[in-house]
């Protein structure tokens, strides 16, 4: 006599795919409605928790800190995103690109606070974890390419870290703890309702308006909390800041007709003296910027290289002695001043910090020293090459 194995374990017979659930109990179908079912809640499954909630943040924070700051947005600001967008059309390989949008500072500045405050709220509350992390892996890789691309080691420069960063939650989404594994344990839960109801061949296209409703709810809900959110800090941000007030530089006088034409004059920093009289004109080989008796000692003037263009930088560290340096930061493109309470050269932005004597970095982020720009005085005037 012929047994079969259906036939002694009837309630164990396989006829079609399944897989355990969670808990070890019972084998489980597919479409089945419980939601330890639906979801993978294994220890690995929470492995990109850190990375999201660091991602996340990071981004929440960089776009309210940029909405927060007026200076942001202020032309007239050595940080402002039109000093960097300059500073960046310079340096960067994809300068040309960015040409047209130094026409469109203030729009850009606000859509990059936006889109940082947009992506970092999608990757905390895991909605559309997957495009916002395409968000964040675009705008990572325009810093790289618009700011940190010059930084030597490559590594050193943390927005091709951030690009890579992003990968995972691209390539497996948000994981447990996200409002996207949420709507899809929802939606599996209607589909099984329909199933046990006698309407299973109605609950996958149910499924679909629900998801979608279910998503645009929390889309509206999450965008209103992102504007909310944005506007208060904003008026918050301006409401608490203390205008810095800049003091207008005096002219020096303008060069003779001996200098080359598109040679502009020194102005003095703030801790200058009084402006001098041009001295006489000499035949000098180079640029005439200006007077030598604009840079006090101690102290520092602007000018602008005649040959690139930059923002420059002239200092006397002691009587007699000039340097010179292209004042733009190698970091992120912003323009450095002298501080004549420190006797250094600093970054408005990120704080770096530079030897007025040499030029060489003292303080990171930025990577190398500033550009230096040959200098000599003759005659009581500063020449450049």
């Amino acid at each position: 006599m012929v047994c079969s194995f259906s036939a002694v374990f009837p309630s164990r017979r396989y006829d079609g795919p399944r897989r355990l659930n969670l808990r070890g109990r019972r084998f489980v179908a597919p479409g089945v409605t419980r939601r330890r079912a639906v979801l993978d809640l294994s220890p690995a499954s929470y492995a990109l928790l850190p990375l999201r909630a660091f991602l996340g943040a990071t981004f929440c924070f960089a776009g309210l800190q940029k909405l927060a700051n007026p200076d942001f947005l202020d032309a007239a600001s050595p940080i402002s995103i039109q000093a960097q967008l300059a500073g960046s059309i310079r340096r960067s390989p994809v300068g040309d690109l960015l040409q047209p949008l130094a026409h469109h500072a203030v729009a850009v500045g606000v859509l990059m606070a936006l889109g940082e405050l947009a992506v970092g709220l999608g990757t905390l509350a895991g909605l559309f974890t997957r495009l916002a992390a395409v968000g964040g892996a675009l705008i990572s890789l325009s810093l790289f390419l618009t700011v940190s691309f010059h930084s030597s080691p490559y590594y050193t420069g943390s927005d091709i870290v951030f690009f890579f960063a992003w990968t995972p939650l691209i390539l497996a989404g948000g994981g447990p703890l996200a409002l996207d594994s949420w709507v899809a344990a929802a939606v599996a839960r209607r589909a099984g309702a329909a199933g046990r109801t006698g309407r299973a061949a109605a609950a996958p296209s149910a499924a679909d308006p629900v998801r979608r409703r279910l998503l645009g709810v929390l889309a509206g809900g999450l965008g209103f909390v992102g504007l909310l959110t944005a506007g208060l800090t904003a008026g918050i941000g301006r409401a608490l800041h203390t205008p810095t007030r800049r003091a207008a530089l005096p002219s020096v006088g303008t060069p003779d007709a001996s200098a080359s034409p598109n040679s502009p004059a020194v102005s003095p920093a703030p801790s200058s003296n009084s402006a001098a009289a041009t001295p006489p004109a000499s035949t000098q080989p180079g640029h005439l910027i200006g007077s030598a008796s604009a840079v006090p000692v101690d102290g520092a003037a602007s000018f602008r290289d005649p040959k690139s263009g930059d923002p420059a930088l002239v200092v006397q560290p002691k009587a007699g002695v000039f340097r010179a340096y292209d004042a733009v930061c190698p970091h992120a493109g912003c323009t450095v001043g002298y501080d004549p309470g420190a006797a250094m050269i600093v970054c408005p932005c990120h704080g770096s910090r530079f030897d007025p004597a040499t030029g060489e970095v003292l303080q990171g982020p930025a990577p190398t020293g500033l550009a230096p720009i040959p200098i000599r005085e003759a005659d009581g005037r500063l020449y450049v090459d």
